[in-house]
């Protein structure tokens, strides 16, 4: 259609075009983790960021940081393998007669203590020996900070956005088929449909799961004909805390960390070991006015895991937690107390350097 220029004058007519070829400012935009991660990198680190579609591969050496192509700008994964020779020696009683820890409500400021008594886990009692024996259960451990109205959300839909966030660690984490290698439903109908990347990420993980398509950067799987939870608790501790995010949106951030028993899928199997996952998430439930999503979903701005015991360099989609004999020799990498969360999940993976797998200090 061409333009009546008795009408409208050529200055007018070209802002248009160029306002249709970039959008209007006003209209929703469609969310992508890596560029509010760009964003974020701004904001808080010096020097220019990464371009909006730059990929940096996996290094194939130990400690691979990894940047997900199109997710965000930094997933971290630091793997700890653990060895059995700084096992032994390092667990408190882990009894039952411990008093059982608050929730947590701020960043402790140290680790939590260590005793010299030699305290192996027993399927009658899988966390002893271990801090967790003193955490919470599961997802009631999980307090949820005082509601007020933040960004484009009342009090009331602050409220219900902690409830929903906390919800998804449940389905992701804690989930017990999820646990034992479904596929994560109830979590994955949480995550915006519209973000595409993330979308294009979990589709990925679950068709053919790899060092750039892994799940469990945000679900926790176990092969059920490899190994299965003893019981059916899983030990957490952590916090869920909120802001004002990009546009007005209440941002959301859950660091928590995971205790998972295990033993081996054969009949009769007693030897119990456990898994230890902290993951940081943060999810922005966006202004529908400004984001392009649906209700009752969040777009994911980060995600940041390491494992204790969960397995080193294997992408097969599902923790592989070592036994016996499987344990190896120490790592080359750091040392890592799994059960340390004085240090900010940032701060641990500049610490890891190159290294991809660290040693545990404790189980």
């Amino acid at each position: 259609m061409a333009k009546d220029e008795g009408s409208i004058p050529d200055e007018e007519w070209e802002r248009f075009l160029r306002d249709a070829g970039a959008g209007a400012p006003d209209a929703p935009k469609e969310p992508s983790a890596r560029a509010r991660m760009v964003a974020r990198r701004l904001r808080e680190e010096p020097g220019p960021p990464e371009g909006w579609r730059t990929y940096r591969p996996a290094r194939r050496r130990r400690n691979t940081l990894w940047y997900a192509v199109g997710l965000v700008a930094v997933v971290g994964l630091l793997v700890v393998a653990l060895t059995p020779g700084l096992v032994t020696g390092w667990f408190g009683s882990g009894g039952g007669g411990s008093a059982p820890l608050a929730a947590e409500s701020d960043r402790p400021d140290q680790p939590p203590a260590t005793e010299a008594a030699v305290q192996r886990p027993t399927l009658e009692e899988p966390f002893r020996g271990s801090p967790a024996a003193r955490w919470g259960n599961g997802v009631a451990a999980l307090a949820l900070p005082e509601a007020r109205a933040t960004g484009w959300m009342s009090e009331e839909e602050v409220a219900r956005a902690l409830g929903r966030s906390r919800d998804f660690l449940a389905a992701s984490s804690l989930d017990t088929g999820v646990l034992r290698g479904e596929r994560p439903g109830k979590a994955i109908a949480l995550l915006n449909p519209h973000q595409r990347d993330v979308q294009e990420y979990v589709t990925a993980a679950f068709r053919e799961p790899g060092e750039e398509n892994d799940p469990l950067l945000l679900f926790s799987r176990f092969a059920k004909t490899e190994v299965r939870l003893v019981g059916n608790v899983v030990k957490t501790q952590g916090r869920i805390t909120y802001r004002e995010g990009e546009r007005g949106a209440v941002e959301v951030t859950a660091d928590v960390t995971y205790v998972y028993p295990v033993v081996r899928a054969a009949a009769g199997s007693d030897e119990v070991v456990r898994t230890i996952v902290r993951r940081e998430t943060v999810m922005s439930w966006d202004d529908p006015a400004k984001v392009i999503t649906e209700p009752g979903t969040f777009s994911l701005v980060s995600y940041t895991m390491d494992t204790t015991n969960g397995g080193c360099s294997t992408h097969t989609g599902y923790f592989t937690p070592a036994f016996g004999a499987e344990r190896g020799a120490p790592a080359d990498g750091p040392e890592v107390d799994p059960y340390d969360r004085s240090t900010p999940m940032d701060a641990r993976l500049r610490e890891a350097g190159d290294a991809e797998c660290g040693t545990a200090t404790r189980s």
